[in-house]
């Protein structure tokens, strides 16, 4: 099919001439020629709302203020981007919003990392020239994973269209009129009760601090200063690719070793590699899919190491639950073996082991406090979660030169992993890993291929066939809740059949988590760019190591030798399997 090429608009912007292909916006257009126009309620990947107006620009002859953001240029377009009563227009919206803003930036966790405050700064706001009633709203930080502060809200919609739009959960409206407008769940109910699935992307696309992740640091704090706690760490596969964003290191940057040992320092008594967990995960469910492969489903198994997709299927989708696999997350089997294999090994009573876990997700907050993931003595296998934004500010705040150390290694016996635990930390790591195990297991040989580059979807979404052996399977993977959507929809109406899904909750997988770094300059959040150099770090280091495949790891083969027995036995099932059940207020999809 030949593309009809776009009608060609020539326009001016601050006296240059430009020319531009029809249907581009003004800010866009401003862009080419490396003019950025202020903006807060703008998102690149997101509908265009067009409501905070500090983006407004002067156009010849409308003799009105233009939302540079949703106006489309049109033939002979005259724009002023800078004129004098600009600039004090959008100073005087920006000291407006600060008005009815907490005055607290010196103690907010947004604090040298808020779009509003840097956007003051750039526009000369130094006082607070309009006094007046500010909003009292309560605090709701009934999440175990996510607070949402409506006193530090400047309804820029972003969190009601990401929710919305991206994940395709709806959670998010706005609720009130004028000075009571504030943003929450359906009939502003507690968040701990509404359709949310603590994904965290509302955080994440948040210019201020209107949400956020409850914090585990001062839990950690005091777990590392108690001399009767025997604290260790595991790291989730795609810290290691985002971790040194915080420390003004180039996305795509590898920091495994400084990692491990900035852990070291701030006092961990043993650094784990959840890409061990990962690897166990694989061998169980490589395991638990060729079991249903032979004795005839449920078909298609879906994969369940993504918390914010299993909330999601518990809420939106409960008639999967039979098709989901029963295999604990990564995170969850090792903190599962380091309170049991490990502290036999090294006779320890597990009650003394505070087990934390660095994860790339908010919803792992969630997973950790889940009945199902608690021991017999009522405490959870997972004490706490951090953030890597958390984990980032603990080595700031401990004085830690993170681009001068040294590269350190994980400990053993839960520290060896292969290279697909690593690739586990973006989206379709985890089919290719489940296809390079589910080749050993149906063939009982290596597998002839190692890459399956055509389930790495770190956009959009996946179906193809794998040829493995003499079978073809039919496989998906799904890019963030919005996509799952589509291939859930054909496999409850039964117009498609499929032998495995990976469903991953965010964009990206888990490189685009909700506790990921904050972008750096000239990147976005859920940036296509940022997500595909933070994958590369992944794959990457899948590559240039020498064990790549779950099923070669010595580590694995001594924990079934020595405690588990074998893949799918009935320690393996009592211990890193686990079950979900519908969980109401049930969403409409």
């Amino acid at each position: 099919m030949i593309r009809k090429r776009k009608k060609q608009i020539n326009i001016t912007i601050d006296g240059t001439p430009l020319t531009v292909p029809e249907g581009t916006t003004v800010m866009q257009a401003a862009e080419k020629l490396g003019i950025r126009i202020p903006r807060l309620c703008y998102h690149p990947d997101l509908s265009l709302a067009g409501s905070c107006r500090v983006c407004i620009v002067e156009v010849e002859g409308t003799g009105a203020y233009t939302a540079s953001c949703s106006a489309p240029v049109w033939e002979g377009m005259s724009v002023k981007t800078n004129s004098p009563a600009i600039r004090e227009a959008r100073r005087d919206i920006v000291e407006l919003l600060l008005d009815n803003h907490p005055m607290d930036c010196q103690t907010c966790e947004r604090d040298g990392n808020c779009e509003l405050q840097n956007l003051a700064y750039s526009l000369g706001v130094r006082e607070r020239l309009f006094a007046g009633q500010r909003k009292e709203f309560p605090i709701d930080d009934s999440s175990s994973a996510v607070v949402r502060n409506p006193n530090k809200c400047i309804l820029c919609g972003r969190c009601v269209r990401v929710c919305a739009e991206i994940q395709g959960v709806y959670n998010l409206s706005q609720h009130g009129r004028g000075f009571s407008t504030q943003v929450g769940p359906a009939h502003l109910v507690r968040m701990d009760d509404s359709v949310c699935i603590q994904c965290g992307q509302c955080i994440n696309v948040c210019p201020t601090a209107a949400f956020l992740e409850k914090s585990s640091v001062e839990e950690v704090w005091k777990a590392l200063a108690d001399p009767e706690m025997h604290v260790v760490v595991q790291t989730a596969p795609s810290i290691r690719a985002a971790i040194g964003e915080g420390f003004d290191l180039p996305p795509g940057t590898p920091c495994t070793g400084k990692m491990v040992t900035a852990l070291r320092l701030l006092g961990f008594d043993a650094v784990f590699d959840t890409d061990l967990g990962a690897d166990l995960t694989i061998v169980e469910e490589a395991h638990e899919f060729l079991t249903r492969l032979q004795n005839g489903g449920p078909l298609p198994m879906i994969t369940s190491c993504s918390p914010g997709w299993i909330s999601f299927m518990e809420k939106f989708y409960p008639e999967l639950i039979s098709h989901a696999s029963t295999c604990k997350s990564p995170m969850s089997m090792l903190s599962t073996l380091a309170k049991t294999y490990y502290a036999e090994q090294r006779g320890i009573p597990p009650e003394k082991v505070f087990m934390v876990a660095v994860m790339p997700c908010v919803a792992k907050k969630y997973e950790a406090r889940r009945p199902e993931h608690m021991m017999k003595n009522g405490r959870p296998y997972t004490d706490a979660v951090l953030t890597t934004r958390e984990l980032i500010w603990m080595i700031k705040c401990y004085g830690i030169d993170f681009t001068s150390l040294p590269d350190g290694n994980f400990d053993a016996p839960l520290g060896l992993a292969s290279g697909a635990g690593d690739i586990f930390g973006t989206t379709g790591g985890v089919m290719e890993a489940t296809l390079r195990a589910a080749y050993h297991i149906l063939t009982d040989k290596p597998p002839e291929r190692l890459e399956f580059t055509e389930v790495r979807a770190v956009e959009g979404l996946r179906e193809t066939y794998v040829a493995i052996g003499e079978r073809n399977i039919h496989v998906a993977v799904a890019n963030g809740l919005h996509n799952a959507k589509q291939v859930l929809d054909k496999v409850t109406a039964g117009t498609e059949t499929f032998h495995v899904i990976e469903v991953m909750a965010c964009p990206g997988g888990c490189i685009g988590g909700g506790g990921q770094p904050y972008p750096p300059s000239h990147y976005h959040v859920l940036d296509p760019e940022l997500l595909k150099k933070r994958a590369a770090a992944l794959y990457a280091i899948d590559g240039s190591k020498k064990l790549r495949e779950s099923y070669e790891n010595p580590a694995l083969e001594e924990i079934y030798e020595k405690f588990l027995g074998s893949p799918g036995s009935e320690r393996a099932h009592q211990l890193l399997h686990t079950h979900y059940s519908p969980k109401l207020p049930r969403g409409i999809r």
